[in-house]
């Protein structure tokens, strides 16, 4: 299994918070970035946010102030904390996992996150 896992989405009202989570292979070592984008019905995917081995991120826009990255690296997994979430954040939500190793990139099979008003 080299595809990373998440887990976590689901449906929530508006103002409401959840957690996804993403864990990478644990046969694979070398993990560099770890980051979290999101795709809505009819629109590009698009980057949510990035954590790199050093522990900088980096946030989208739109979610700077209301999500949180983060990351266990000897679970390695990588965490997206959402609060006061909003309809237009309902999407399907992937995980990304960036190797050392010739930059090779895993993505996850995506997980549904819907925000009803």
């Amino acid at each position: 299994q080299v595809q990373p896992v998440e887990s976590g989405g689901g449906l929530v009202q508006s103002g409401g918070s959840l957690r996804l989570s993403c864990a990478a292979s644990r046969n694979i070592f070398g993990i560099d970035a770890m980051d979290w984008y999101r795709q809505a019905p009819g629109k590009q995917r698009e980057l949510v946010a990035a954590t790199t081995a050093g522990g900088s991120t980096n946030y989208a826009e739109s979610v700077q102030g209301r999500f949180t990255i983060s990351r266990d690296n000897a679970k390695k997994t990588v965490y997206l904390q959402m609060t006061n979430l909003t309809p237009e954040d309902t999407a399907v939500y992937y995980c990304r996992v960036t190797y050392y190793v010739y930059g090779t990139i895993y993505w996850g099979q995506g997980t549904q996150v819907t925000v009803s008003s």
